[in-house]
């Protein structure tokens, strides 16, 4: 009998040990993504295909609705990691920042977002938007950046052509293209197929198709994370590796599938046509590699809006090692 006992009181003592070995062995990632989105489906295929459990890493994730409050969350010690636009790092870096952040793993390579008439297109031509009550996105934002830029690339001067609203929040735009009176805007998807599929607008143009491969959201984090938390950073890269692949190979359907839950409000059939419409234009970048022709892109956009606070150097803001070394393993 107290065989027995000293049997179950080492099995108990070794359960512990287990346990607490496999704790220490776990490391907690805040994430903070700046909003919920279809374009980000890569991400939330790491977080439900076990990805980063499997580095060893409980990535725990926050919508933080907004580049300017996701930074904060960035700065402030609210998130360890943020997924928002590049642009952002930049102007954290001119006002000076003693702990800016760095970019370290690009998530997708395009702009996301889809012009959106009120009435039917069939033949749309982008001229057709000269005179137009014009609903736009944030100023100094990616989104109305880069449709500055296309529409200028088209002989169109947003500020004197258009009519253009941008007083509108991220969160409140579809609602009141729907109830206003706009004839055009710019949307992610799915809200750009759901609101076709209602029969409140139709797509008829892509501004991801139009811009060209830019950094438009990156994994970034700040300078004393990366320095005192190395290991994690290259694991939380690896999976977001593991992932760019599995997306890459498998099919729109297969992702909305694994994806659902982080859209419950959104049919399967519609999340799969949003997908395959963000693969077919190549917007979900193939690997965590942020190169530095895709950032002069970004910066010659970025200058074209008048909102390019200064020439930030590639080598100051961006770090590839992590991507490079996980995609040699």
């Amino acid at each position: 009998m107290r065989k027995i006992k000293l049997i179950a009181v080492v099995t108990v003592v070794f359960l512990i040990f287990l346990s607490a070995c496999n704790s220490a062995q776990t490391t907690k990632i805040s994430l903070a993504e700046v909003t919920r989105s279809l374009f980000y489906a890569p991400q939330y295929v790491a977080l439900e295909k076990g990805f980063f459990e499997e580095e060893g890493l409980e990535v725990e994730l926050q919508t933080t609705w907004g580049g300017d409050t996701t930074m904060t969350a960035l700065l402030s010690g609210g998130a360890d990691i943020a997924l928002v636009g590049s642009e952002t790092s930049i102007y954290v870096y001119a006002q000076d920042s003693k702990d800016y952040a760095i970019n370290f793993a690009q998530l997708t390579q395009t702009d996301g977002t889809f012009l959106v008439a009120k009435e039917p297109q069939p033949d749309f031509e982008w001229e057709d938007l000269e005179g137009s009550n014009f609903l736009g996105q944030r100023v100094g934002g990616m989104p109305q950046m880069v449709g500055e830029f296309v529409l200028k690339n088209h002989g169109i001067d947003p500020h004197a052509d258009l009519d253009l609203v941008q007083n509108i929040d991220f969160a409140n735009i579809p609602g009141a293209f729907s109830s206003g009176d706009y004839e055009y805007v710019q949307l992610f998807e799915p809200t750009a197929s759901i609101l076709e599929k209602e029969g409140q607008g139709h797509i008829v143009a892509s501004f991801g198709e139009e811009s060209g491969t830019v950094p438009y959201t990156v994994f970034m984090t700040k300078q004393s994370f990366m320095e005192e938390n190395d290991e994690a950073v290259e694991k939380f890269t690896r999976a977001i590796y593991k992932a760019q692949n599995w997306v890459a190979e498998n099919s729109a359907e297969e992702i909305a599938e694994v994806i659902e839950p982080y859209f419950e409000d959104t049919d399967l059939d519609m999340l799969a046509a949003s997908i395959d419409r963000y693969k077919s234009q190549d917007s979900f970048a193939i690997d965590p590699i942020l190169d530095e022709e895709e950032w002069e892109n970004l910066k010659s956009i970025m200058d074209e809006a008048g909102e390019l606070p200064a020439d930030v150097p590639y080598t100051d803001l961006v770090n590839t090692d992590y991507a490079e070394r996980v995609m040699s393993d």
